[in-house]
């Protein structure tokens, strides 16, 4: 094998050609060394049956939707096809103020020039290469979250679900290192933590569990509590605390995994957590050895004025996760942690194929550059100040329509009341023909989510636009 070897190596240093030609003794044809491990056509030539994009019919979007999309979302019938800051265009050419911005996710509004040239740049170096070796842009996004965070170590991944199931492994291998078998993690009623079968199960809200249960059952090990209720959440820890006899006679053990929650509601309604709340969540782990994981996904990466949720809770969570606004509407996730959560997990144990790639990452640190250079956390807090008052002031002008107004920086709810005539969805869509933007957060609230860069004249603009809803819609029911 070895005199085989050597024989194919100088044949090869020849001429790869020569090497692997066929020559027959009757006709003298050679075949290329192409011909045998090649089949790459000449440019422009045809070699498939695949049929190219280009060729398809696209000249109608919804047609299309309605017959190869799949139906996971109630759309509205608007097809968008360009936006610049905080304002979107559609393809009649109408121009729309965008006060969703993805849901939370375009923290610098549409085609920023920062995150538009990080973006572009990066696609022309390197925009992905496998987490096997070192991407310096990973390094540095980690090193960015955890210098402006309570965090040691940062995992990254693709999506807000994502982050979320990380902490959700991360937590029951803590938990099953010191011994506990049967961990359980208990969320709050009206959560909202991802579309995974986990994140789902995590979260409280049952409407989302229909039809994905085995046997009545969502994946097991969670517990749900009201959220802000101090004495229900101590009684709920105490009970999984203690092992069922049954369980305890076959060495089983139970316990509380963790305590995880979203420092603001989002989709459960608007709601902030109360510091009595979380400081109670944060002494009941620490007394328990469980871990307070907080999501971040909606609330997080400045949106609240500050740049984590949890730092208007005055707490320090052992692990936190974030995503949506991270890459500026680029798809990527983060679950960070520190102190004991920081070394939980080890090689193996936990992966993600496009997790922290170069270009995912390129655009956290263009993020993150912006946000730290324009002094951006300020206008959050000026500007949902703004926004709330002005809230406030049209709901006390429309007090057969609208309720309570609550929120943190640029996450705001509005209640729509019970006898109002509508649903929060149907004064999205009366929002809708002002050329106004919003999105429900259930079945009553109105949400406000901004970029985080929008200003004074946008905001009054908005409120216009909102007040000129209701106006109308009070004006049709009476």
């Amino acid at each position: 094998m070895k005199i085989q070897s050597a024989i194919l190596s100088v044949a090869l240093a020849v001429s790869p050609a020569t090497a692997f030609s066929s020559t027959s003794s009757n006709n003298h044809n050679v075949v290329s060394s192409t011909q045998l491990y090649s089949t790459i056509p000449k440019p422009g030539t045809v070699t498939t049956s695949l049929t190219p994009p280009s060729k398809l019919d696209s000249s109608n979007t919804p047609d299309l939707f309605e017959s190869r999309v799949y139906k996971t979302y109630g759309r509205y019938p608007i097809t968008f096809t360009s936006g610049h800051g905080c304002v979107l265009t559609d393809d009649t050419g109408k121009d729309y103020l965008d006060f969703v911005a993805g849901i939370a996710t375009c923290a610098l509004g549409h085609s920023n020039e920062a995150l538009t040239s990080a973006i572009t740049n990066q696609m022309k170096q390197l925009h992905h290469v496998s987490n096997l070796y070192y991407t310096p842009s990973q390094a540095q996004l980690a090193n960015w979250l955890c210098t402006n965070s309570c965090a040691d170590k940062a995992f990254f991944c693709n999506s807000g679900a994502e982050s979320n199931e990380a902490a959700i492994k991360l937590a029951r291998r803590h938990a099953n290192d010191r011994g506990i078998t049967d961990p359980v993690i208990i969320t709050a009623e009206n959560s909202f933590h991802g579309r995974t079968l986990a994140t789902v199960t995590a979260t409280g809200q049952p409407k989302y569990h229909k039809g994905f249960t085995y046997g009545g059952e969502m994946v097991r090990g969670f517990k749900y509590t009201p959220y802000n209720d101090v004495e229900k959440l101590k009684a709920l820890v105490e009970e999984i605390n203690v092992t069922p006899e049954e369980d305890a006679k076959e060495g089983r053990k139970r316990g509380v995994a963790a305590i995880m929650m979203e420092p603001l509601q989002g989709e459960g309604g608007i709601r902030p957590g109360t510091v009595e709340f979380f400081a109670a969540a944060r002494k009941l782990c620490d007394d328990n050895g469980a871990l307070l994981i907080c999501d971040e996904v909606q609330v997080g990466m400045g949106r609240s004025g500050s740049l984590w949720g949890h730092e208007q809770l005055g707490v320090e969570p052992d692990v936190f996760t974030s995503a949506k606004a991270l890459g500026g509407g680029v798809p990527i996730g983060a679950m960070m942690a520190k102190g004991e959560a920081a070394s939980v997990f080890g090689p193996g144990d936990h992966a993600s194929t496009y997790g922290g790639n170069p270009l995912a990452c390129a655009a956290g640190l263009a993020v993150a550059e912006y946000l730290s250079e324009h002094n951006v956390l300020e206008n959050v807090r000026v500007r949902g100040e703004q926004l709330a008052a002005g809230l406030e002031d049209i709901t006390s002008r429309y007090p057969s329509v609208l309720g309570e107004t609550r929120g943190w920086g640029l996450l705001r709810g509005v209640v729509i009341k019970e006898d109002a005539g509508c649903t929060a969805a149907e004064l999205v869509g009366d929002a809708m023909k002002e050329g106004l933007l919003l999105v429900a957060a259930g079945p009553s609230v109105v949400r406000f989510v901004p970029p985080l860069i929008v200003n004074e004249d946008e905001i009054n603009e908005a409120l216009a636009r909102f007040e000129k809803a209701i106006e109308k819609r009070v004006g049709e029911s009476s």
